[in-house]
Formats: structure tokens, sequence, C-alpha cells
């Protein structure tokens, strides 16, 4: 048991509230924006409304409830909240694509500042792969080499900081690399693998490091375990990322039967 933490006493009852309050709206926001979207154009996919759901649930159970309050004081679990607030909802939020949802439901004018927004410099700067490489894994890096880790449990403000920072960073690296959503000055396809073959890299090295060098407020055996979950948890989220980039790839240089060869084609089959 991590003593450190035994002490720590983290006012979050109010913040819990405001969580679910956030998470709850965002579902129903995104339903109903589905359900008129479906009504006003072609129905919108309930692939995309079941992952917009369940990224919603595992980002509220990875904040609030009894996992994130266990997660206070065990750093196993701590990690798997990690895996969930900053690896899987990300994924799954990104896969059911709320801002082309947006762009469908806004009318025309608002959807084209929406679109030139986009296309600022900020943004730009922001969605670069290079830069949610550097928020993503960057960030972790930070938490957990530095007091920065055991400083969150005892600063509620900062706890709520990090774990926004590590939602916000890990669906913005994920948004970028799959890239399915409208987005002017797309990064090449080259650009994105070695974005996240580098994030993978990063993320692995620093689960090595934890193993090899446990945080001195962490128990050696609780970073151990805590540092094989990070590992092998973060591989499934690369490899499903990798999959689907891939398929994309796939999908966009595929070669097509040209109509006169599929005509030939059925003819000497039949």
């Amino acid at each position: 048991m991590n003593h450190h933490h035994d002490n720590v006493l983290l006012p979050l009852a109010e913040y819990e509230i405001l969580f679910v309050l956030a998470f709850v709206l965002s579902l129903v926001a995104y339903s109903s924006a589905a359900l008129v979207s479906s009504r006003r154009r072609k129905p919108w996919p309930l692939f995309r409304i079941v992952c917009w759901g369940i990224g919603t649930f595992c980002a509220m159970v990875a904040i609030i409830g009894p996992l994130a309050h266990r997660a206070h004081g065990d750093f196993v679990t701590h990690m798997w909240s990690h895996w969930l607030l900053a690896m899987l909802a990300p994924l799954l939020m990104a896969m059911a694509k709320p801002v082309a949802l947006l762009l469908q439901m806004v009318p025309t004018h608002w959807a084209q500042h929406l679109f030139l927004l986009l296309k600022s410099w900020p943004l730009r700067f922001l969605r670069h792969p290079a830069t949610a490489v550097l928020l993503h894994t960057g960030g972790l890096w930070i938490v957990y080499t530095t007091p920065f880790y055991a400083a969150m449990y005892e600063n509620t403000a900062l706890y709520l900081f990090v774990h926004l920072h590590m939602f916000l960073a890990g669906y913005l690296f994920t948004a970028v690399i799959l890239a399915i959503e409208p987005m002017p000055n797309r990064p090449s396809f080259t650009l994105r693998v070695a974005a996240l073959i580098t994030a993978s890299a990063a993320h692995a090295v620093l689960a090595k490091y934890i193993y090899a060098h446990p945080p001195k407020t962490i128990p050696v055996e609780q970073a151990k375990a805590g540092a094989m979950v990070m590992y092998y948890s973060g591989d499934v989220i690369d490899i499903s990322l990798m999959i689907i980039l891939f398929a994309q790839w796939y999908r966009a240089n595929r070669p097509r039967a040209l109509p006169f060869a599929a005509d030939a084609a059925k003819r000497e089959f039949f």
C-alpha cells in the first residue's frame, strides 16, 4: 500500500458532480445531434454513436467512482485509469467523428467559419503530428519522472488539470493520427505513421523506465506491476491505431477493376 497516499484527502465530491454533468451533457448533445442529422441528411452511423457512448463511459469511470478512488492509493489501478482516460476513451470518441457531426448540424455559413478556424495557424500548429506527440507523451514523462505524480494527489486543482490534459492530449493525438475528421492541410500518411511509431516507442520506454526506476512515492512492486500494465495496455491501443491507419491506406490505394475488365471477367467466368 502506498503510505504516501494514505493521508491524501481530495475533496472530489463536488467535482465529481460536475464531471457527471459534463459527460451526461456530452452524451445527450452527441446523440441529439446524430438524431437530427439522420432526419435532415443520411442516417448517422449507429457504430459512431456507440463509440461515443462507450468512450464517454470509459472517461467517466476513470475520473469518478470506485476505480478513480482506488487509483489514489494504488499505482496499478492508476495505470488502468490512465489507460481508460488517455488512450481508450480518446480512440473511441475520435472514431465517433464529432467534428464532422458538428459541421453537418450547424448552418452552412457557420460551417464555413468553423472550417476557416480549422485552417488558422494556431490550430494548424496544434494538430501537427509533432505537436500532438509532444503533448501526448511529453506530458506523461513529466508526470511519471518528476514529483508531479505525488503532487497531483495532494492538490485537487493540479489533479484535475493533469487528468484533463491527459484526456485532451490523448484525443488530439488520436484524431491527428486517424485523420478521419474534415481536416484542411491533412498530414501525410508517412508523417502520421512516423508520429505513431515515435509516440509508441516513447510510451514503451517510459514504462520500462518506471519499471527500472520506480518513483520514490510508490512501492516497488506496485511500480513494476503498473509499468507492465502501461507497457502492454499501450500496445493494444497502438496496434489498433496502426491497423486502422493501414486499413485507410489500403482502401485509398487498392487497385480498382475497370468496368470493361469486370464485364470481361464475368463473361469468361459464366
